[in-house]
């Protein structure tokens, strides 16, 4: 009785490699823009990185940590202050490179300091006492991660002084 069921378990055995499916490459996981623009709320922000001349640095390979301010942050600023800066492409920059932080920053990491200097020079604050602040700006989705660093959103612009 035991012959009986040998030889079509061994068949078995020998064809199931060919039922599983080959591994595939996973696709490249995309940058930091790219990551931003399917997000879908962060059109103003891509909008402004481009015309800052900042895509090509932020699609390099970094890594880098963006603050990314949504679309709703951004109309919360005063009339008239994005088409302002988007005329006054150093003080773009300037705003811009203001969010980013050199290096991959996670929000485990951010428990643990009290700020963090950007690429355009001045320091972040971080307030960790009743959810994590950047600035005073809220941050309310975490470790959005890119290929090349991360995104931490916020709810508010923020300004270098």
């Amino acid at each position: 009785m035991t012959h009986r069921f040998a030889v079509p378990t061994l068949a078995l055995l020998l064809s199931a490699p060919a039922l599983v499916a080959a591994p595939t490459a996973l696709p490249a996981q995309p940058d930091i823009v790219d990551t931003a623009t399917s997000a879908g709320s962060f059109k103003t922000l891509v909008a402004a990185i481009q015309a800052a001349g900042l895509a090509e640095t932020l699609k390099g390979p970094g890594p880098f940590t963006v603050f990314a301010p949504t679309d709703e942050a951004f109309a919360k600023l005063p009339a008239g202050t994005v088409e302002g800066l988007l005329k006054d492409i150093p003080k773009l920059r300037a705003v811009l490179t203001y969010h980013v932080v050199p290096g991959r920053v996670m929000a485990k990491d951010v428990a643990g300091l009290t700020s963090a200097k950007t690429v355009q020079g001045q320091s972040l604050t971080f307030d960790t006492r009743n959810g994590v602040k950047v600035n005073g700006a809220k941050v309310i989705a975490a470790d959005i991660l890119a290929s090349n660093g991360v995104i931490h959103v916020i709810d508010s612009v923020v300004l270098p002084q």
